[in-house]
């Protein structure tokens, strides 16, 4: 759609790339071209704006084969308008000079020819195909047909129109047609899968019975081999036996040895230590000896000596104590008497006591 702007109570147009725009005034072609922009007034202007773009027609309808079954066709036609002038001259382009928009609908009067036209071809090969050809090669067939037909209709190049493609996409027939043509191909799939599973199945047991004689095989093979290792253990054990009695005897020999000579040598050191036990009990015998008798008569000196000098001390004491008088011999006596006694650490002294006392020291002080 043309995009038109007011200024001044004027109109401007500007169309786009793939629209072809045709102006006229009072009857005359004043611009003409695809993408032009000028100015104009919408009182005195007539526009056309023709698509010159490739254009999509998608298109779905129904057709009878030869066997009377109703089939669904799927296509698309690919066009263009190849002569916009004559598009214009045949067809309502124009637009609203306030808007841009068609007056009318070209497109659609457009839609309506090339989809009755393909749909008059689809049909006249349709139902002359059963139903089954049509399924395996009626697309190739009808695509061919239409493209044919829309080549060779006269309007088509009276309006302006260039066909550049046509496609067809599918064939359906009805669902429960469709259902009842699956079952055979399906029950053949099926049979297909059941003689499969089945192969397989037998495939299977072959292999589980060469499995479960690989393994009897393995078990009896492993069995004499088992025999054959119990047989070398009982050779190995009874020569391991023979070796390890050879070896005792030889351990037994060599230990008796051993002991013979550690005997020997024990019985030796125990002479040697005897002999030198001996040897230093004289020695220590005879040490004794002489140590006790020099302990004796040191002993028997040392007590003359004692004996010698606490006779002298007597005689001393004796010789002293005869040349003294008696007052003396009793202050002497006194003295050693009061060394011998004990302690005494507190005295009480009563006034009876006291008054004798001092009574035989009066009278003693007067005698």
């Amino acid at each position: 759609m043309a995009d038109i702007t007011r200024r001044l109570g004027r109109r401007h147009l500007r169309g786009a790339p793939t629209a072809h725009i045709r102006h006229h005034r009072d009857g005359k072609l004043l611009h003409d071209g695809p993408g032009i922009s000028f100015w104009f007034r919408a009182l005195t202007a007539a526009i056309s704006e023709i698509p010159v773009d490739d254009r999509e027609l998608a298109m779905t309808f129904h057709a009878r084969t030869a066997d009377f079954q109703d089939v669904a066709v799927q296509a698309t036609v690919t066009y263009r308008v190849g002569d916009p002038a004559l598009a214009a001259g045949r067809l309502d382009f124009s637009i609203d000079p306030d808007t841009g928009a068609w007056r009318g609908t070209p497109l659609e009067q457009l839609g309506t020819l090339l989809t009755e036209t393909a749909q008059q071809h689809a049909l006249a090969v349709l139902a002359r195909t059963p139903l089954a050809a049509a399924l395996v090669d009626g697309v190739a067939a009808v695509r061919e047909r239409i493209a044919a037909g829309l080549g060779a209709e006269p309007r088509l190049p009276a309006t302006g129109i260039e066909v550049v493609a046509v496609r067809v996409m599918a064939l359906r027939p009805e669902p429960e047609v469709e259902r009842a043509l699956r079952t055979p191909a399906r029950e053949q799939i099926q049979q297909e899968a059941d003689r499969a599973t089945y192969e397989r199945r037998a495939v299977a047991v072959e292999r589980e019975r060469a499995i479960a004689e690989n393994e009897l095989a393995s078990q009896i093979e492993l069995a004499r081999r088992e025999e054959q290792l119990v047989e070398q253990r009982g050779t190995n054990t009874r020569r391991e036996a023979e070796e390890h009695a050879a070896a005792d005897a030889v351990r037994a020999e060599a230990e008796a040895a051993r002991s013979v000579k550690l005997a020997e040598a024990e019985a030796a050191r125990t002479v040697r230590l005897a002999e030198a036990e001996a040897a230093r009990s004289v020695k220590l015998g005879e040490a004794e000896a002489a140590r006790a008798v020099t302990l004796a008569r040191a002993e028997a000196e040392a007590a003359r000596e004692v004996g010698e000098a606490r006779a002298a001390a007597q005689a001393a004491w004796l010789r002293v104590h005869g040349e003294v008088d008696v007052a003396t011999l009793h202050a002497l006596t006194g003295t050693r008497l009061a060394e011998n006694l004990p302690r005494i650490d507190s005295l009480t002294v009563s006034p009876d006591v006291l008054t004798g006392l001092l009574a035989k020291l009066g009278t003693a002080a007067e005698s």
